[in-house]
């Protein structure tokens, strides 16, 4: 099954995969750097080496990472759009160096500016992005969002949207997260509402585009638009919803990973073993 978690990186990149192997994960996600900060220093070919030997020492072949923070690419301020196009490009090549498959961004905020100008500030910083990573094979995955504030991309309109208009869609990819589409006001909690949502997904994004899956369960009710991830079924989604998901054929390949509270250091392998429980197939 491909499912694993986000791992830390503290004392190192390869110490994700380390993590990882011992929470039983087949797949993780990872920083490529301090999430808080806007630069991090230079990867060395002693850190990629290592990385590499790692993955393959671990068998943990699909292995992507997650943006800093800070990153907005909706952002109608010249100056903090441009730093974070530089920040992401920054982050691009660092999973191209190690070879990883994609790095997931939040589409970011259009700060009361509109979407509509937040989507063409997104889809100019993706085009732009494209121009200086031309020939790469890492991709950036769009997440959708909980649809708290001025956030782009918590209905799949504005997710399709962007996909429509950037200049190399090809290169777009989708994450979806569970506790974001919940908290956004797709109800997934039974098997009809699951298959409605499941279904606008494909009519209006396209599962064929959605490459990674984030499992959260969360804490607050559905269109809460609070970004706030609960263990799974322990939240207000529950169990039935990963139920679905995980036997659903259409995304049966889809790399799936969770994002829940570390409580210890046993969270994860009971998060992970409660969802591959519910496998049937």
């Amino acid at each position: 099954m491909n499912l694993g978690a986000h791992m830390s990186i503290a004392g190192g990149l390869s110490k994700a995969l380390e993590r990882g192997k011992a929470a039983d994960c087949s797949i993780v996600q990872m920083f490529l750097k301090n999430q808080v900060q806007w630069v991090g220093k230079p990867l060395k070919q002693e850190e990629i080496a290592e990385f590499r030997r790692l993955q393959a020492a671990t068998g943990i072949q699909t292995v992507f990472a997650h943006s800093t923070y800070l990153i907005n690419l909706c952002s109608p301020v010249d100056t903090e759009w441009k730093r974070s196009v530089n920040a992401f490009h920054d982050e691009l090549e660092r999973a191209e160096a190690l070879g990883l498959r994609y790095v997931v961004v939040h589409p970011g905020s259009h700060k009361a500016a509109g979407v509509e100008v937040g989507i063409a500030r997104i889809v100019d910083a993706l085009d732009e992005l494209h121009r200086r990573t031309h020939g790469y094979r890492v991709q950036i995955l769009l997440e959708n969002s909980a649809g708290a504030g001025k956030m782009i991309g918590s209905r799949f309109e504005e997710l399709h949207a962007v996909l429509n208009r950037i200049k190399e869609p090809d290169r777009i990819g989708v994450c979806l997260d569970t506790c974001h589409l919940f908290a956004a006001g797709y109800d997934i909690r039974t098997r009809p509402a699951y298959e409605a949502t499941m279904i606008a997904s494909d009519r209006i994004v396209g599962l064929h585009r959605v490459k990674v899956f984030h499992l959260n369960d969360a804490k607050k009710g559905l269109g809460s638009g609070l970004d706030r991830h609960e263990h799974i079924g322990q939240g207000q989604i529950g169990v039935d919803a990963f139920r679905f998901l995980l036997n659903d054929p259409r995304v049966a390949s889809v790399p799936m990973c969770i994002e829940t509270p570390k409580d210890d250091d046993e969270s994860d392998p009971r998060n992970l073993a409660l969802l591959r429980s519910l496998r049937t197939h």
